[in-house]
Parts: C-alpha cells; structure tokens; sequence
C-alpha cells in the first residue's frame, strides 16, 4: 500500500474516532441533563411539599425575601440621591392612622364630629373616628356617647397625648399606672396613648365610677379624684354643660362653635388628693 493510501486509511479512521468520540459524548451529556431537570423536578416538587405542609415556614422566608428586596430599595434609593420618603416608604401606614372619613358617619354624628373639630380645632377626621368610637362603645357600655365625648373635650381637648401633673395620661386622661390592668388586653400601658384604646378604658373607668357614685354627677366626681374633697372646682358642671351642648348639636340644633373652655389639665385644676385617694377614686 501506497504512502498516500494510508494516509487517507488513517484519515478514515480518525474521522470514525471523532465521530464516535463525539456521539458519546453528546448521549452522555443528554443523559445527564436528563438527570439534572429530573433531580431538578424532585427538588422543587419536595420544597413545595415542604412549604405547603409548614406554612409559618413559607412566611417566614416570604418575610425574609420581602425584607431583602425592601432593603436592596432603600439601597437603591439612597444612592439614588437621598429620597427618604422612597427610602423609608410604607404603605401600610395607614393603617394605623385614627381617622374616618366624617360622610361615613351618620348626619347626627357627623354633626357633632365637625362642631367638635371646629371648637377644639382639630382636623374633622380623627375627631369622626373619635365620635364613632365613642357611640359604638358607649351604646355597648350603656354610657351616653355625648357623655363620653364631653369628658375628652374637658379633660384633654382632643390631644392624645395629654399628661397631667399626677399621671393621668391620654385623651380621657385615665390614671395609667392605677389602672394598668385594663391596658393588659390592648399589649400594655403604652397603649394609654392610642387614641381607640384611651376611649375604650377610660369608659370603663368612667362606667365604674358611675356605679359607684350612684349617679352621673357623684360618678363625675370619682373620675376626676374629687369624691372624698369638699369641692371639685366645677369639673363635673364644666362635663355636664358640654354635655348638653353635644346633645344639641345632635338634636340638629346650629350652635356656634365658640373657642373651647381650656381643657382641664390647662385650667385651674380641683385640689391634689392623696396618692392614696387617686389609686382608689381615679
């Protein structure tokens, strides 16, 4: 045999090699690949498995790629130039605010949300959730919703987080560390300064003090720690006379909002009782 006939034998050859060489491969490759979206498959299918028979599983890692990917936007948004109402965005703020639209009242709460607005001078809608409030607890306590709003208006003038010189906190001014009970059910005394929670324990108090009075004017005079004084420098007449306003405002009566008498904590204040004497009456 000729040189140049081995030399195309041996070509022959190299070629079959290569082409079996290459077809080997590529099968093993398909068999792997094969293997790989097979594993691939029982993988996920056993992640959901997981994840649907533990499902504080599944929120938190939704928790955890939730708070990455807010973290990477806040990341992004500094760099970006400094935004930080991008940065520190929560659209689930709202739900915290106290507040309701006052035409989703009734006309009789409605009127007396805005008149309250215009004399204390307070934005009408967290004062018309503040109304509501008052006359669905106030219906359930058997305690007149007007009643419980004529308190706040003395005792606070509408501002949640009024303090007095003894403690008394919030907008119904409810002896926080006296009653610290009644917060258990709200997550603790803190909860003295959420507007709602304030209302919801100061009727409870104020229903006590009721009963325990005998009557609305003696009951007034165990809120505001006066029972075992000679005086209580007209505090239950300053509630009572508000009272009677509110009652007409929603008896649709048009009277004006005048400025408001100062709140209580403002004014001249009934005398200090003994700290024994507040942990009992207040």
């Amino acid at each position: 045999m000729t040189t140049r006939q081995n030399l195309i034998s041996l070509a022959r050859h190299t070629r079959a090699s290569v082409s079996v060489f290459v077809r080997d491969i590529g099968h093993g490759l398909l068999v792997t690949s094969h293997n790989t979206l097979a594993l691939v498959g029982l993988a996920v299918v056993a992640v959901l498995l997981v994840f649907s028979s533990q499902p504080g599983l599944r929120e938190r890692v939704e928790s955890a790629a939730l708070g990455w990917l807010s973290a990477r936007q806040e990341a992004r948004a500094e760099a970006d130039g400094g935004n930080l109402l991008l940065a520190t965005a929560e659209p689930e703020a709202i739900a915290r605010a106290t507040a309701t639209d006052p035409r989703e009242l009734s006309r009789q709460q409605a009127a007396v949300a805005h008149w309250l607005a215009r004399r204390y001078h307070v934005a009408p809608e967290p004062v018309s959730r503040l109304v509501q409030e008052a006359w669905a607890v106030g219906n359930r306590a058997k305690v007149e919703p007007t009643l419980i709003l004529a308190i706040m208006a003395i005792e606070s003038g509408f501002n949640p987080f009024a303090q007095s010189a003894v403690g008394a906190q919030g907008l119904m001014q409810v002896m926080t560390r006296v009653h610290d009970d009644k917060y258990e059910a709200f997550g603790g005394t803190l909860a003295a300064f959420d507007p709602v929670t304030n209302l919801r324990v100061g009727v409870q108090v104020l229903k006590e003090c009721i009963q325990r009075g005998g009557s609305l004017e003696e009951g007034l005079r165990y809120y505001v720690g006066a029972a075992n004084l000679a005086e209580d420098t007209g505090y239950a007449s300053r509630v009572l006379a508000e009272h009677n306003l509110l009652n007409a405002i929603a008896a649709g009566r048009a009277l004006p909002a005048s400025t408001a008498t100062k709140p209580l904590r403002e004014a001249a204040s009934p005398p200090a009782a003994e700290p024994d004497q507040v942990a009992l009456l207040r």
